[in-house]
């Protein structure tokens, strides 16, 4: 029998079943070896360091703060995502490399502890045949609103989740930008709309900042039209500069 997993991306990092703890924050998936529309026709945003805190808040469970950091190690990159409740903890990150506006995951890894037992997973770079859901948030949020992606013609997302196995999606962005009130403060923000090929009616809304890849200003996560979590930007700390 296959193992259960959560089928959205608010479903990993929170704590809604022993086997699927990470990836809540993890809602990346762009795969660049899959059809995704119109390739950009503008140079796409360069990658900056920063840090940053979200509210978590999920139905049936105590709210917790994720912790991001994007970094540059060298020639790399790292995209980093833990939290911490009474009950559960989780950690994930990934290594990858950027050139030619093109990003290639090397190393993933992911551990989470419910009630004190817990596992852990690492896929290295033969074992990622995409990208990885943390590379993939950096990817997307940068990707968004620069290619032909609409809601009556939606772009497909391909990535792996913490064990390797396969996901696909399907995605579309708003055609401009729009400004975003969030706790951490007002943003421009870049919508984009995440659905489930497999269950329609469940789908995930994120505002990116278009200036910041991999930095989520909120994200809401929707079955039946009833939202189940939400994430909010509650700070926001650039490497070497000022807020936007």
């Amino acid at each position: 029998m296959r193992p259960a997993r959560s089928k959205h991306f608010l479903g990993s990092m929170v704590p809604l079943s022993a086997s699927t703890l990470l990836g809540t924050a993890c809602l990346s998936l762009f795969s660049l070896q899959v059809n995704a529309g119109e390739e950009a026709t503008d140079e796409l945003t360069e990658l900056m360091p920063f840090e940053a805190q979200y509210r978590l808040e999920t139905r049936g469970w105590p709210g917790a703060t994720i912790n991001h950091k994007l970094s540059q190690e060298g020639l790399h990159w790292l995209s980093d995502m833990s939290f911490s409740v009474t009950i559960a903890r989780g950690q994930e990150y990934s290594r990858f490399s950027e050139s030619n506006d093109s990003i290639r995951s090397l190393l993933y890894s992911s551990s989470y502890s419910l009630l004190g037992v817990g596992d852990s997973y690492q896929l290295n770079e033969g074992d990622i045949l995409s990208i990885d859901r943390q590379a993939a948030l950096v990817d997307l949020s940068r990707r968004a609103g620069h290619e032909n992606c609409t809601q009556s013609a939606p772009c497909d997302l391909d990535f792996v989740d913490h064990r390797g196995r396969d996901e696909n999606f399907q995605y579309y962005a708003a055609p401009q930008t729009h400004t975003l009130s969030v706790p951490a403060g007002e943003f421009d923000a870049q919508q984009v709309v995440l659905i489930d090929k497999e269950e329609p009616d469940r789908h995930l809304e994120i505002n990116f900042h278009p200036d910041w890849p991999g930095l989520i200003l909120s994200a809401e996560y929707q079955k039946e039209g009833r939202r189940q979590t939400r994430i909010r930007l509650t700070r926001f700390t650039p490497e070497g500069g000022t807020t936007p």
